[in-house]
């Protein structure tokens, strides 16, 4: 199992039943291929879908329907189409059970930045500021280290997304609840100790006398 796997099977796991989610591009949208579909979980584009599905199979895309990636997605039975004014109210109005994003950055007071300066080869913004701001749930799914340093880290360098602090960071290598006192580690990925952890993360993190593993079984 691979690290976006590891991290989108363990985000799954935090969409319950009839939950209405947003999910952020890239890493973020795996986790819908591990929610099972009996769970009745609709997503949500910024664009104007509610209820897509899976990638299309090679030749079946519709260029009309896609995320706000601009990925091919499908749409399961009871989708809808709506326009970008109502898709942003939803957000806005605080109608979002959850929304998952990636993240270039997220600090020990639990703010993201999940973009970068204009002119750079990097992300822009996107929807990321209203989904952080409105949504009942922020989980940000990323890769722990890129190009080897620690993506999670003392104080954002980076512009943040919103002040809002999130709720959950899932990495391949462990779940952490930012709460009032920092960066809570609540879980470790299976096979990856607490020493592994703490030496990948330039952040302090509070840890737990014990400390569990991930489960990672529920697949859709």
């Amino acid at each position: 199992m691979d690290a976006k796997e590891v991290i989108a099977r363990r985000v799954a796991q935090e969409i319950k039943p009839g939950m209405l989610v947003n999910l952020g591009i890239g890493l973020p949208s795996l986790v819908a291929n591990y929610v099972p579909s009996e769970r009745g979980v609709f997503f949500q584009a910024e664009n104007g879908v509610i209820g897509l599905g899976a990638r299309p199979p090679e030749g079946m895309e519709d260029p009309n329907l896609t995320d706000a990636g601009g990925a091919f997605v499908t749409a399961v039975p009871g989708a809808a189409s709506i326009d970008s004014a109502m898709s942003f109210g939803l957000i806005r109005g605080g109608h979002l059970d959850m929304t998952v994003l990636g993240g270039l950055e997220v600090d020990e007071a639990g703010q993201l930045a999940n973009w970068k300066v204009p002119g750079k080869m990097v992300p822009g913004m996107g929807g990321a500021m209203d989904l952080v701001a409105g949504a009942a749930r922020v989980v940000v799914a990323m890769q722990h280290c890129a190009r080897g340093k620690s993506k999670i880290v003392p104080r954002c360098t980076l512009p943040l997304t919103a002040l809002r602090r999130v709720d959950l960071i899932v990495t391949e290598l462990a779940v952490i609840v930012p709460d009032d006192d920092g960066l809570m580690l609540r879980e470790r990925a299976p096979g990856v100790t607490v020493e592994e952890i703490v030496a990948a993360t330039d952040a302090r993190l509070n840890i737990p006398e014990n400390l569990p593993e991930m489960a990672l079984t529920e697949a859709a």
